[in-house]
This record gives C-alpha cells, sequence and structure tokens, in this order.
C-alpha cells in the first residue's frame, strides 16, 4: 500500500493530531523566521499610525475622535489582510514542494492545508492584540469592558476563518507569488474601503452607498465597534456570520478541490 493511499485513510483523530502538529510547525517557524513575526508586528502599527495622524484630523476633526471611532474599523481591516499570509504562504509551500514532501508521509490528506490555517488564525490574535494595544496607548478607550473585547475576538477569528478559505483558494489558484498579491490586493483593498469601517457610508453617492451597507465588511466593522464602544451589535454580528458562513461553503470546497489538484 502506498503512502498516498494510506494517507486517504486516515481516522478523523488522526487527521486532527496531524492538523496540530502542522500548526504548530507553521508557529515554531516564527522562531527561525523572526522577520516573520516582523511583517505580523509592523503592519498592524503602521495601519494604526498612518489612519489616526494623517486622515484623522481631516475626517473626523482631530486625530483622537478619528481613532475612538475607526480603530474597530483598523482592527478588521488588518484581519482581512492577515488572512492575505495564508494565500501567499500557501503558494509558496506548493511552489517549493513542501506539499510533495509532506504527501509522501502517511498522514491526512488535508492537514498541511488545514494546519497552514489554523497556524495564521493563531497569529491573527496576536495582531489583533497588538491592534488594539497601540490603539490604547494612543488614547482608544474601550466603553463595553472585558466582555466586549472578548466578545469582539471571537467574532473576529469566527470571521477571518471563513475569509481565511478565500485566501486559500486564491494561494493555490494563482501560479505564482506575484499573482496571488495582485488578486488579492485587488480583491480586499476595495472590499475594505467602500464600507463602514473607516468613513460614515452616508457621505458615499449613491450606488456605492448602496453597495456598502450590505458590504460584509460593513456589518463586520459595526459589530465590533458596538462591542468595543456600544451600540447595536445583534444585528450586524448576524449578518456577518452569514456572509461568512456563505463564503466558507462556496470557497472551502473549491479551495479543497484546488489543493487536490496541486498537491
Amino acid at each position: 500500500m502506498s503512502a498516498v493511499t494510506a494517507s486517504r485513510r486516515v481516522g478523523p483523530l488522526d487527521t486532527a493530531r496531524h492538523t496540530m502538529t502542522l500548526a504548530w510547525r507553521g508557529l515554531v517557524q516564527i522562531k527561525h523566521n523572526p522577520m516573520e513575526l516582523l511583517d505580523l508586528s509592523v503592519q498592524p502599527i503602521m495601519f494604526v499610525l498612518l489612519f489616526t495622524y494623517v486622515f484623522g484630523g481631516a475626517i473626523a476633526g482631530s486625530p483622537g475622535e478619528f481613532l475612538q471611532w475607526a480603530l474597530p474599523g483598523i482592527i478588521v481591516q488588518n484581519a482581512l489582510f492577515a488572512t492575505l499570509a495564508t494565500a501567499v504562504g500557501l503558494n509558496v509551500d506548493v511552489e517549493k514542494g513542501v506539499f510533495d514532501r509532506l504527501r509522501s508521509l502517511p498522514i491526512a490528506r488535508t492537514a498541511p492545508l488545514t494546519g497552514r490555517v489554523l497556524a495564521d488564525l493563531a497569529k491573527q490574535v496576536w495582531s489583533l492584540a497588538l491592534v488594539l494595544a497601540i490603539g490604547l496607548a494612543l488614547g482608544f478607550r474601550i466603553q463595553t469592558g472585558i466582555g466586549g473585547v472578548l466578545a469582539s475576538a471571537a467574532l473576529l477569528i469566527v470571521v477571518a476563518l471563513a475569509m481565511s478559505w478565500m485566501s486559500v483558494l486564491i494561494g493555490l489558484a494563482a501560479s505564482s507569488v506575484e499573482k496571488v498579491q495582485i488578486f488579492a490586493f485587488s480583491l480586499m483593498l476595495p472590499l475594505t474601503f467602500t464600507s463602514s469601517a473607516f468613513v460614515d457610508i452616508r457621505t458615499m453617492p449613491g450606488p456605492l452607498a448602496t453597495w456598502a451597507e450590505v458590504n460584509p465588511v460593513t456589518y463586520l466593522s459595526d459589530a465590533i465597534r458596538g462591542l468595543l464602544l456600544g451600540g447595536p451589535v445583534a444585528a450586524p454580528a448576524t449578518r456577518a456570520l452569514l456572509w461568512s458562513a456563505a463564503i466558507a461553503v462556496v470557497c472551502a470546497p473549491l479551495a479543497v478541490r484546488a489543493f487536490r489538484r496541486r498537491a
């Protein structure tokens, strides 16, 4: 029996164990490549500083007022952009033959894929904590207590997990890292900026405002804002989760199919 055939018959418990092992591999890599942690840290800090001190005065009258309103949107933007690391990492692993070497082992075939997603999800927690810490240092004040922080983190992680499958699909469908970056940024930038993450959508022209009202980033930003500052939570959170479920239902099977073709 070949290693590949055996790997397809791995049971659920072994599959979970293989997934966690490869997820840990993805995190341990940071120890040997500290630049990866630097990448995860510099971008969140830059987002907070640039949006607060470059756009804050023009949009809200003062950097402090803008930060108090916009930090939840910055948190959402950072989480979405962080999923791009999943796309890039998977593409690099496929091109360098890492998955070919893993496939020769008697492990679940999906473990390298799900392990990568879980490892990058753990990195999302680091980015979220860093953005929140920088915001607090600059004057952002949470109005809902620790419960709101934990609930917003849970919601963000669930949505980021669903969005990660879209990034996985991009990473496996693109033929090179350069194409991954071009396509992913072309998708994420408009999705983020045509939302309520940074501005009141009522200031947008008609057709754009109509889209912004149903944009999943708007729902997620409004829900995180409500959880941290107070305000409506149930409706935007429910809609954000429904969008996430739809994205996962569509992208996850396509991503697995693309993975099986390439790995």
